[in-house]
């Protein structure tokens, strides 16, 4: 997973689970409706997919490191189909899925490009009329801090439309939160 150690123990603690339940993913998915079969990209140490086991009929995770999608397996496996796999090569049929989200992962995926490819699968395994939504962080002092030696490529919420467009989506909104600068977007597969 690219996080130190620090980071990994703030994002695998009850004070972040209680952030993301509480406050980033309500703003998140604010006026969205995720439909019955969900996949969530980057689920980390399973935050989110606390939340989501709860909200949607049917949720699988995508999660790139296999220590941690062990951990998901063991611990939501009962209640999610948990894959090892890379976002930007989902081992998933195309244009099956009424969602895809991801939530405060996009920063971590290296390159720009990288970033495109994960666009562009998620296009692909959506259905048509299907939303890609979900949020991220922006560049701060503490979000620097808290990634020192590891992966921080944040999304220039400016340029993200585009590149949402380019991928295939419609409709692409980006919005900046008021109090804590983090950014949510949402598009749909036409």
């Amino acid at each position: 997973m690219p996080m130190n150690e620090a980071h990994q123990q703030l994002c695998s603690s009850e004070e972040w689970a209680q952030t993301v339940r509480d406050r980033i993913l309500p703003w998140a998915l604010e006026d969205i409706e995720l439909g019955d079969e969900v996949v969530e990209i980057g689920p980390g140490y399973g935050a989110n997919l606390r939340v989501l086991v709860d909200l949607v009929p049917s949720l699988t995770a995508v999660e790139i490191d296999g220590a941690t999608a062990r951990l998901l397996e063991r611990d939501w496996g009962g209640r999610a189909r948990i894959l090892h796999a890379d976002a930007a090569r989902m081992p998933l049929p195309d244009a099956a899925y009424s969602a895809v989200v991801g939530f405060t992962m996009l920063h971590h995926v290296p390159t720009d490009e990288l970033q495109d490819r994960i666009f562009a699968e998620a296009f692909r395994v959506l259905r048509p009329g299907g939303v890609f939504a979900g949020s991220d962080s922006q560049p701060s002092r503490e979000l620097d801090e808290l990634h020192v030696g590891d992966v921080m490529n944040t999304v220039d919420p400016a340029g993200l439309p585009t590149r949402l467009k380019a991928a295939g989506f419609s409709g692409a909104e980006v919005l900046l939160h008021p109090e804590t600068g983090g950014m949510r977007f949402r598009a749909r597969k036409p």
